[in-house]
């Protein structure tokens, strides 16, 4: 089982021939997790929620699609969520991944499809957890 952690990395959808790769914040702590996109007007890219089995978008600027994730990295669901919002909880879900609105369909994210995730490594020199993601590239401190 894998332990992640606060960080950047990279969303893989699709495959080796129609890959899409997307840049992917990670929030993995309760503080990060709690912060999401609150107090931003956009996003490049994307953020990763674990644990995460619901989300709400109270106190945020923009609309944003949400994909909900099995343990396997399987979308189980995409859904567009307006501004002051509640999601309801899907239960098999263990992440989340929130983007602007309309990205999910831009990248190719819909029920069924699995993703990879691939994250940086830490700057703070410790070493990346094992998991799913391939190789890891590296961050500057």
């Amino acid at each position: 089982m894998r332990t992640w952690r606060d960080g950047d990395g990279t969303l893989t959808v699709g495959t080796d021939s129609g890959a899409r790769e997307v840049p992917l914040r990670i929030a993995a702590s309760y503080r990060a997790r709690t912060r999401g996109l609150l107090g931003q007007d956009g996003i490049d890219g994307a953020l990763l929620l674990t644990p995460a089995g619901s989300v709400h978008t109270f106190r945020m600027r923009f609309a944003i699609d949400v994909a909900y994730l099995d343990r396997k990295l399987t979308v189980l669901a995409v859904r567009t969520m307006k501004p002051g919002r509640l999601g309801l909880p899907r239960l098999r879900a263990r992440h989340v991944v929130e983007a602007e609105a309309g990205a999910m369909k831009r990248w190719g994210v819909r029920p069924g499809v699995r993703v990879e995730l691939r994250t940086t490594a830490p700057a703070s020199g410790m070493p990346e957890a094992s998991g799913t993601s391939g190789t890891s590239g590296t961050s500057e401190a």
